[in-house]
């Protein structure tokens, strides 16, 4: 690729706004699953009487460990979330730039 046509590309407005969109959704979606992951860990910090509480009477089970499967299962929808917006938002303008700078 010749510079002329890397320049024309890199300062084309819809090219640009991807750019901006996807940076956005990537810090969103990067921020909300720290939020997630590091409340966990302050609490396996902080709140260990509360995480080594029984689900139930008689249970092996603690909310330590549900609330741990409740993290891993939050980052797998995120992913999904993720997978949606770039199939149904980011793919979509990514191939209408493919094609005009075919030509």
């Amino acid at each position: 690729m010749k510079k002329e046509e890397l320049l024309k590309i890199l300062q084309d407005p819809e090219f640009q706004e991807l750019v901006k969109k996807v940076t956005a959704v990537t810090l969103i979606f990067t921020a909300v699953m720290m939020v997630v992951y590091y409340s966990f860990i302050l609490m396996l910090a902080y709140a260990k009487d509360f995480l080594a509480t029984p689900v139930c009477e008689g249970c092996a089970t603690n909310i330590g460990i549900v609330i741990g499967v409740g993290v891993i299962v939050f980052s797998w929808l995120l992913t999904g979330a993720y997978i949606w917006w770039a199939n149904t938002s980011y793919d979509p303008v990514v191939r209408k730039l493919r094609e005009k700078f075919r030509r």
